[in-house]
């Protein structure tokens, strides 16, 4: 687990992220020693993962449809009146609601990168923000 947690240490929480890995690599091992899981069901039975990262798995690593429901994407689809939700898995189901299939993943990195450069949580880059003419919470 000290390996482990050596390569996670920069990404914080690192002593519960190494013993998820850990964890999550015995259950591949044992129980899809197959393949690697492609349905949501399966990656949820892996210790550490949840909806969020199941998500990003399926929509990167399988080209499966997804909403993948960050803080950022949490931040920018409330205030630009996509979502209402403060819950992900609500938030998720209300994008879903509003978009094709076929965006859906690509439409969840674009607002983590918009969140990311321009929406920051604390003090939005408004001013030259391409999208503030359509935002309600724009700010300035």
């Amino acid at each position: 687990i000290a390996d482990i947690e050596t390569l996670v240490r920069s990404t914080g929480f690192f002593h519960a992220k190494a013993k998820s890995i850990q964890g999550a690599s015995a259950v591949l091992a044992r129980a899809f020693a197959s393949g690697f899981p492609s349905r949501m069901e399966d990656l949820l039975t892996l210790p550490g993962v949840g909806r969020k990262t199941a998500n990003v798995v399926l929509g990167t690593c399988f080209g499966v449809p997804a909403i993948i429901v960050d803080t950022h994407v949490r931040r920018v689809s409330q205030r630009l009146g996509l979502a209402s939700s403060d819950d992900p898995d609500g938030i998720e189901r209300e994008l879903q609601a509003l978009l094709p299939a076929a965006g859906w993943t690509d439409f969840s990195r674009r607002l983590t990168f918009h969140g990311r450069r321009r929406c920051h949580a604390r003090k939005p880059d408004c001013g030259p923000c391409p999208l503030a003419r359509l935002c309600p919470s724009r700010q300035g």
